[in-house]
């Protein structure tokens, strides 16, 4: 098991937005969570990365409490351990895709030439052999995304979160993304929690779990 999360509550103020989740993930998983707008969806995401502290529960991540860590150590862990896609892309505007692609490589600390060559690898991989050295603003919605796959890849980490991943782009590209999930998954042995409202997604999904209210419904 790479992930078990145990009685996730989160409030803010009097308002609770979650009511107790319990969630286990596999190794070699792909997770989508449905639900509708305000269920809790992308506050629970925002736990299971530790952007966000719970309320109250417990979060183990390949077998480590990361919110037993210090600041500095926890964003050590995330950099390493945890990828991220989000609904839009957050590349920076002034860099190239592949240097968008090499900065957590470069803030692990691993040296700029062999952050460029495993870049430019992940590039190739996802069919942006001819894209490297152009900007986001020379690059379709989908090319973006791909982009930040890469990104959130760079240093192999154990989970890759996805936050509404397919959300702004068109049919056909997000069917592309979605195929690429699974390509990635037999590759990297890569393990996958995304919050979707895309149908498709959630059902191509090892599992798909519902959140309503706060709470899974099964």
């Amino acid at each position: 098991m790479i992930l078990r999360a145990e009685n996730i509550e989160k409030s803010y103020g009097e308002l609770p937005i979650l009511k107790g989740v319990n969630l286990e993930i596999e190794q070699n998983e792909i997770v989508s969570i449905v639900g509708t707008s305000g269920a809790g969806k992308t506050t629970l995401l925002q736990i299971l990365g530790t952007l966000d502290q719970p309320t109250s529960g417990h979060l183990i991540i390949d077998g480590e409490d990361p919110f037993s860590l210090n600041e500095t150590k926890l964003s050590a862990f995330r950099n390493t351990s945890l990828g991220f896609i989000f609904q839009f892309h957050q590349l920076l505007p002034e860099f190239t895709a592949c240097e968008n692609v090499m900065l957590p490589a470069l803030i692990k600390g691993v040296n700029k030439k062999e952050a460029e060559e495993q870049a430019i690898s992940l590039l190739e991989k996802v069919g942006l052999q001819d894209r490297i050295k152009h900007k986001p603003s020379e690059l379709s919605g989908g090319e973006q995304q791909r982009t930040a796959v890469c990104r959130a890849l760079i240093n192999k980490p154990k989970i890759i979160f996805g936050d509404e991943p397919s959300g702004n782009l068109d049919t056909q590209s997000s069917k592309e993304l979605h195929e690429l999930f699974f390509k990635l998954r037999e590759e990297f042995d890569q393990t996958f929690v995304i919050v979707t409202h895309n149908k498709e997604l959630s059902k191509m999904a090892d599992r798909s779990l519902e959140m309503v209210d706060g709470k899974f419904v099964y």
